[in-house]
């Protein structure tokens, strides 16, 4: 006679056991409909699961994050189902949930092609509305093993020959198609609806290179049409946003072979990065750092006592000279540590607060690189912030403060806040770790903030608090970070002396807000669409004549733009003028002033906006008062 406890804490018994799909029908018609799953003490399972005693129950639904997943799981199952049907040779292999969708490696000779993809989602929809029960089986090891074997599917047979002998297996069976899966699964594919497969990419058995080529199919699924119509949408919008495509055509900057993962940056796009580095360098000053430089390559000694070389040496690049090793920075503390020890540090010295624009180089592999967005070359806004144990929560409510303001100025308004938590290869006493854990909850409570916690995705040396900004079309990039690290000061002998007389190890924190800056400005270029706000414009205001005559008049004007501190470019051709406002519109230059007969008599200039909008005439002085406001609130001009 099983109760069960529902999440509001209500409680219902029933005489005999039951499956989670009959409570969710007892509960009500319309539950019943919605259930996917369910969470049995904290256990997810199929609805099909039969529960014989007292147990906690949830009912997840597409409402739920893992009602989601089980429906993107579900959809990956689909697909390979549709293959199967339409290329019989073809072997399935794996079928992961990933972020936004799934998807499914298969082994086939004959490569997918998009019109093959087409088929597949079509057979997709088509099994789906046949309304198959989805159903789980357990069957031996050894069974599951020569049953794969039978029909073909020597992957999927290598798979299960690696569980332990004597262990059973869990296999889901959809009209024809049975799969190896942990589970749980929707209780029938006609719960799978609003789906798209997307793209087709090579992957490697067991993701090493060494073993055979597969072919991966990508696909989306959500819970929802609209859902899913939305998602492509922004993918849509990313395309056009594209920082690779958009830093080519505004002449920002380039990447080429000779130099995997590092970036040329053209005068348009260093523009950019030094207003970007002139702003962080005012943030520096405003708020107490003192801006410090350390070497690019330093001895393996140091790194080992550090304990990158342990934990991060697959990500850093070496080299040796007259019998010693050396390793180029993949990040910058270390050498900041060295600076602190380089004098006798008083308790009345801390907090010390030290800022690099550190150069630094990780070792990433090629198919990780994306642009400017992931390189193995790159320039960190970094900071390190030595202080006492009790200033620690002060120092990071201070910061938690001061990255919402920078992020502000740049136009991201919203900020999710997670908190990662001890790895499992870490350096440090646990209960070193509980300090620093605690002290970053503290300081997140006292700033107002609220987050969402991740278990094991802290840094090797120290727990962190990441910030995620949101851009225009939705998406969220993890920029700003400042970790508690009890472990590096004390392996590298930093010590300052008490107010006891008596020598103590400081607390370091590792601080950055914009993170990588070639990282940060793609995410500008993709959030903006190439289109700057006027204070990071790389040309602010452009200057064009109708006609030769007005020549004098609009150098002129171009010079008194210049002197008072704008960036300006000339276009005086002899060029239609709606040919010359179209390029320089392609360009995405926030403002152009037009000069004619008209304004050269009366002294004054025509100024159009971006988005073609006619601002009328107004003085050259007039003009450099709107500008000079616009660029110095960092606001949008209406």
């Amino acid at each position: 006679m099983p109760v069960i406890t529902l999440p509001d804490g209500s409680k219902r018994e029933y005489p005999d056991a039951l499956t989670v799909a009959e409570v969710a029908a007892s509960i009500g018609a319309g539950l019943a409909k919605a259930a996917l799953a369910g969470r049995v003490d904290g256990v997810l399972v199929d609805t099909s699961f039969l529960i014989e005693r007292d147990a906690q129950l949830a009912i997840v639904t597409e409402k739920d994050a893992e009602g989601l997943d089980i429906i993107r799981h579900s959809t990956s199952h689909l697909m390979a189902y549709a293959v199967k049907e339409l290329f019989p040779e073809a072997q399935v292999t794996i079928g992961p949930v990933i972020e936004n969708g799934f998807y499914y490696d298969f082994a086939c000779k004959r490569p997918f092609t998009p019109e093959d993809l087409e088929a597949i989602e079509k057979r997709m929809a088509e099994l789906a509305k046949k309304d198959f029960p989805v159903t789980r089986e357990v069957w031996s090891r050894d069974k599951a093993v020569e049953f794969f074997k039978s029909i073909g599917e020597h992957y999927k047979a290598e798979l299960i020959a690696a569980i332990p002998q004597g262990e059973d297996v869990s296999l889901y069976r959809e009209g024809d198609f049975i799969d190896l899966c942990r589970g749980p699964h929707v209780p029938s594919t006609a719960k799978l609806k609003h789906f798209k497969l997307m793209k087709v990419a090579g992957a490697y058995w067991r993701g090493d290179s060494k073993n055979e080529q597969l072919q991966r199919v990508y696909g989306t699924a959500w819970a929802k049409k609209e859902e899913l119509d939305a998602y492509l949408h922004m993918l849509e919008e990313a395309e056009k946003r594209d920082h690779r495509k958009l830093g080519r055509q505004l002449d920002l900057f380039h990447l080429q072979e000779e130099a995997p993962g590092l970036v040329f940056w053209h005068p348009h796009g260093w523009t950019v990065w030094q207003e970007i580095e002139q702003y962080m360098r005012r943030v520096y000053r405003d708020n107490g750092y003192q801006e410090v430089r350390c070497p690019q390559i330093l001895d393996r000694s140091l790194w080992e006592r550090s304990g990158h070389w342990e934990h991060y040496s697959h990500n850093m690049f070496t080299t040796s000279s007259e019998n010693r090793d050396y390793a180029v920075k993949p990040m910058n503390c270390p050498g900041h540590v060295q600076i602190f020890n380089t004098d006798v540090r008083s308790y009345r010295d801390l907090p010390l607060r030290y800022g690099e624009f550190g150069s630094c180089h990780r070792n990433e592999p090629s198919g990780a690189l994306h642009g400017v967005m992931r390189v193995r070359g790159f320039t960190q806004d970094d900071g390190h912030i030595f202080c006492t144990e009790d200033q620690i929560q002060a120092e990071v409510t201070a910061f938690n403060d001061l990255v919402r303001v920078v992020y502000a100025d740049f136009g991201f308004h919203e900020v999710a806040v997670k908190l990662a938590l001890r790895p499992e290869g870490r350096v440090g006493a646990d209960d070193l770790w509980d300090k620093a854990e605690s002290a970053l909850r503290a300081a997140l409570t006292a700033s107002g903030l609220s987050w969402e916690e991740l278990p094991g995705e802290g840094a090797f040396y120290g727990p962190k608090i990441e910030f995620h900004i949101k851009d225009a079309i939705g998406r969220s990039w993890q920029c700003g970070t400042v970790q508690v690290d009890f472990s590096m000061p004390e392996r590298l002998g930093a010590e300052f002396v008490g107010e006891d007389n008596a020598r103590h190890t400081p607390v370091m924190l590792h601080r950055a807000i914009l993170g990588s800056l070639e990282r940060f400005i793609g995410i500008l270029v993709e959030n903006h669409a190439g289109a700057f706000p006027l204070w990071l414009a790389p040309v602010q205001v452009v200057v064009m004549n109708i006609s030769e005559a007005q020549t004098d008049y609009a150098e002129n004007v171009a010079k008194m733009l210049r002197e008072a501190g704008l960036r300006v470019e000339s276009d005086l051709r002899g060029e239609k003028i709606n040919y010359k406002i179209r390029e320089h519109s392609l360009l995405k230059r926030p403002y152009i002033v037009v000069v004619g007969d008209k304004e050269k008599a009366a002294g004054l200039v025509a100024l159009r906006a971006r988005g073609n909008q006619d601002l009328g005439q107004m003085s050259p002085q007039a003009l450099i008062e709107r500008l000079l406001h616009e660029k110095c609130t960092r606001s949008v001009a209406v």
